[in-house]
């Protein structure tokens, strides 16, 4: 079988930087938890939480001098309970996401209203967006919610979560455009995210199966097996072990693809469990 793994498969540049900084933080005798899974894949935080670095659900639940703000940010109140509470903050929230959160605020600032974040509502992403934007933006997952809105004369802004796809985004845009007065649209896309969405699909037309990795609670990586499985028989996993010799039967090329919280050592144990199928 001929493999084809999608390029940029694997760790985007938020999530590298990320671990860097968590690393760099560790080897220098630090200790600390994460207010919540650092990524959105449970053998990273598996391998951390062996380093005696556990993932809390809220900053009360450590007892440690020092917290990360994972790469999805988080909303202004978490930093000022840390202040209160003297507790260091190592911030690792991406630079795409950084810039969706000012974004947010700016368009309230602007008097734009409504603004829309087009996203999902219980995704960290967008809780820490909205709080940013002193929660006064809607959260928008489809035209059709769009479209329901009373929107005719109004000055309507709108951003997007950093994982979603262009087609849902321009979407949402357009049915805005469609009764509202003016439209303020800021691109917060993240374009790692749409380049590798692109390669996804341009590798799922021309193979005979697509193998999707990543966190079962990744959204960025459900999405590409959403993707892929527009166009070929797709399968999304989190490790090795779950991948079925039967997949592969009478398969001439194989694609792989993984999420961006999907660590290089895992790509590449799949690569090499696929090939012992043929």
């Amino acid at each position: 079988m001929k493999i084809t793994i999608v390029e940029g498969s694997g760790f985007c540049f938020g999530v590298q930087r990320a671990m860097e900084m968590i690393e760099k933080a560790y080897q220098e005798g630090k200790r600390f938890d994460t207010l919540g899974p650092i990524i959105h894949n449970p053998f990273v935080v598996k391998e951390l939480e062996e380093k005696g670095i556990r993932a809390v659900e809220s900053i009360d639940e450590t007892e440690k001098s020092m917290i990360v703000i994972r790469t999805h940010g988080v909303p202004p109140s978490i930093y000022e309970e840390a202040r209160k509470r003297g507790i260091e903050l190592l911030d690792t929230t991406c630079p795409f996401v950084v810039n969706a959160q000012m974004a947010a605020r700016k368009l309230v600032e602007e008097g734009y209203d409504p603004v829309l974040i087009v996203g999902k509502r219980e995704h960290p992403e967008v809780i820490g967006i909205l709080g940013h934007a002193w929660n006064k933006p809607i959260v928008v997952s489809s035209p059709d919610e769009v479209e329901r809105m009373n929107l005719a004369g109004r000055r309507v802004g709108i951003i997007s979560q950093t994982t979603m796809t262009f087609d849902l985004f321009a979407s949402c845009v357009r049915a805005a455009m469609k009764t509202a007065k003016e439209v303020r649209v800021i691109n917060t896309r993240c374009a790692t995210t749409e380049r590798r969405q692109k390669a996804t699909m341009e590798v799922a037309r021309k193979v005979d199966v697509m193998i999707v990795i990543g966190g079962r609670n990744s959204s960025n990586t459900k999405r590409l097996h959403e993707i892929a499985s527009q166009f070929t028989r797709s399968y999304h996993i989190e490790h090795p072990d779950e991948l079925k010799e039967e997949w592969f039967r009478n398969v001439e090329e194989v694609g792989v693809t993984a999420g961006a919280s999907t660590p290089s050592w895992l790509i590449e144990a799949v690569v090499q469990k696929i090939r012992s199928f043929g």
